[in-house]
């Protein structure tokens, strides 16, 4: 799983709403990987790019994200991977505020359903990678 996450490259061809993604620069800061990656996401006739800087901790297991440019007052996503049996435990946590206060009215009463409908789309990007490999 913490792969699928960490391929961010590849999030606009299975992830709802993500219309593009170009990662504008990696760079190594000891153990950890950082991305400067921007996204494009749209829904109907909205469309919103914004920035982040991505932090990848393979060792670790943890995927930290921060937007610092766009339409976001506060982004942050925090991912963190631990083994359990022949699985993974995925725990995840994302704190949003857009600048725009109508815009974070209406995103905040779908927000949950676009959270279930982009975890559904990391769980099926794994099942199929899985059965590539098999």
């Amino acid at each position: 799983m913490y792969a699928v996450v960490a391929d961010v490259e590849r999030y606009p061809e299975f992830l709802p709403w993500v219309v593009a993604l170009r990662v504008k620069s990696r760079m190594s800061e000891g153990p950890h990987e950082i991305a400067i990656a921007e996204m494009a996401v749209g829904f109907r006739a909205l469309r919103e790019r914004y920035t982040s800087r991505v932090t990848l901790a393979p060792a670790a297991r943890t995927i930290d994200v921060v937007a610092i440019e766009g339409p976001f007052h506060r982004l942050e996503n925090h991912w963190r991977f631990t083994p359990e049996g022949a699985g993974t435990k995925v725990e995840f946590r994302v704190v949003f505020e857009f600048s725009n206060r109508l815009l974070q009215a209406a995103a905040g009463s779908a927000f949950e359903k676009v959270l279930m409908k982009m975890t559904d789309a990391f769980e099926a990007r794994a099942a199929s990678l899985s059965q590539d490999q098999g």
